[in-house]
């Protein structure tokens, strides 16, 4: 999946078409409107969780990764991920 995300990515770079990712769906803002046209680009099976750092309290996760399932896999670890916390890259 990663690798058909990226050719896509490269595709549209090239054709200068913009990009409009969909994780889970959560926004409440509107932002996977192409209002200017593009593509958009489901993200929502690429759901991974894939490393936890609990010295730091950092995770990685691909976009289709939802809160619950992150507390699910932060239950016996003492952390949680409340609603509205937002991430940083």
């Amino acid at each position: 999946a990663v690798g058909q995300v990226q050719e896509l990515a490269a595709l549209c770079y090239r054709c200068r078409v913009p990009m409009v990712p969909f994780g889970t769906g959560t926004g409440l803002e509107g932002g996977v409107n192409a209002v200017q046209g593009g593509v958009c680009f489901d993200l929502s099976r690429m759901d991974a969780i894939t490393e936890l750092s609990l010295e730091d309290f950092s995770v990685v996760v691909e976009p289709g990764v939802t809160r619950k399932a992150l507390n699910s896999y932060l239950r016996d670890t003492g952390l949680w991920f409340p609603v509205g916390s937002v991430g940083t890259g």
